[in-house]
């Protein structure tokens, strides 16, 4: 599932050009921040080691690297029962 960076609101798209715009907040969504490669640990916070730097991650921009990143709704459930189930492990009543 696709998600607004700005809103968090799916989007229905099944394709984002690089003047697509959130339905909801009108945001860009062909931005660094929608995209699966962005990741704040490389250098320049990207992960595609060919892609050009990109000063606005939150703005428009046309780098042919660009991937929109899914959401999955199961990972968040699972990542929630699993933080659960170590917090219960860690502060087990006795």
């Amino acid at each position: 599932m696709k998600i607004c960076y700005r809103c968090k609101i799916p989007i229905e798209m099944d394709e984002i050009t690089f003047r697509s715009e959130c339905p909801s907040c009108s945001a860009d969504l062909h931005v660094c921040f929608n995209c699966s490669f962005y990741d704040t640990t490389k250098h320049n916070s990207c992960s595609e080691g060919q892609a050009d730097f990109v000063r606005e991650k939150d703005r428009a921009n046309y780098c042919e690297y660009f991937k929109f990143i899914e959401h999955r709704e199961e990972d968040k459930k699972s990542k929630r029962e699993e933080a659960e189930k170590l917090w219960s492990t860690i502060f087990k009543k006795q």
